[in-house]
């Protein structure tokens, strides 16, 4: 068996802190993560397609939809067809969704600063150079 490198422990890290920090804050407020994103994806684009909303979360249509006619039941969303293009359907939260995302935003604005305690900016910042620095790299490797 093999020691891990510097670079697997790095990576590793990386990503098994990615993956918990997913799932941790939607577990915080009872909620599964697909909901979380979906609704604050919502309020801050407004309305929007199923489509758009499928590209940006990185979902299939079918679970977009599902959970779009969750959020209707719930009397958080409502949908209707695209007027310019009747193949698109539209979603859109109601006064109850948008408040319902504005406290998950606020929640979560406060979640962040826990998670962030003991962290000096400094440090964020040398931080966020490494993760610039490493989709760089990427981006260049793939040329």
């Amino acid at each position: 068996m093999t020691e891990e490198t510097p670079e697997d422990t790095f990576f590793r890290e990386l990503a098994e802190t990615c993956g918990d920090l997913r799932h941790a804050f939607a577990e915080h407020v009872g909620m599964n993560a697909q909901r979380v994103q979906a609704l604050v994806r919502l309020r801050r684009a407004g309305e929007t397609s199923h489509s758009a909303l499928r590209q940006a979360m990185g979902l299939d249509g079918a679970t977009v939809t599902r959970l779009v006619k969750q959020f209707e039941a719930e009397g958080l969303a409502g949908r209707r067809l695209d007027p310019a293009d009747n193949r698109y359907t539209l979603a859109a939260l109601t006064s109850a969704g948008e408040q319902v995302a504005a406290d998950l935003e606020r929640s979560h604005q406060a979640y962040q600063e826990r998670l962030l305690a003991g962290i000096s900016t400094a440090e964020q910042n040398t931080v966020l150079r490494t993760l610039r620095r490493i989709r760089t790299n990427m981006t260049e490797q793939e040329r």
